[in-house]
């Protein structure tokens, strides 16, 4: 799995050592932080792209983010396609959640589903909630999935 920094830099070490020096790096600077993570997909013709990123927020301060990006084949309907979002995002979650557990930065998983049942995303909601509650994890959807549903997103868009 290649990571990268928004800036496009590809980063050489495992993203766990980059996340941790990030934490100490911050933490050090006198940041409080939390790490949301979330997972966005666009269909392109034939192709699903899908991208993930870790994003460290800094309370009041900003933030930025670490991203992963694949693409499949694999076709797909939308529940399908929003569970398999949840699914890279949790296995991204369980990968750091140690790490942030000893650091005691504290996690959310973000998925880029929408709580209105007018959106055809919604489909896949009680299942994506199910899927990463029994996890350990806290779920936010839309409106307060950011790291899905804003940051995730501009890299697939």
């Amino acid at each position: 799995m290649t990571w990268k920094k928004f800036s496009g830099e590809v980063i050489h070490s495992s993203i766990l050592e980059e996340v941790e020096q990030a934490i100490i790096r911050e933490t050090e600077n006198g940041y409080k932080l939390k790490v949301c993570i979330g997972t966005d997909s666009q269909v392109k013709g034939a192709t699903t792209d899908f991208a993930t990123v870790i994003v460290l927020v800094r309370e009041h301060h900003g933030g930025f983010m670490y991203i992963n990006q694949d693409k499949t084949t694999q076709q797909m309907g939308i529940k399908e396609r929003m569970l398999v979002e949840v699914q890279k995002s949790i296995e991204t979650a369980y990968s750091i959640c140690d790490l942030l557990d000893i650091y005691d930065v504290d996690l959310e998983v973000h998925a880029d589903i929408n709580t209105n049942p007018m959106f055809k995303s919604n489909k896949a909601l009680n299942e994506a909630m199910g899927y990463i509650l029994s996890m350990g994890f806290i779920f936010k959807a839309k409106p307060e999935a950011f790291a899905s549903s804003t940051c995730a997103d501009k890299m697939v868009h």
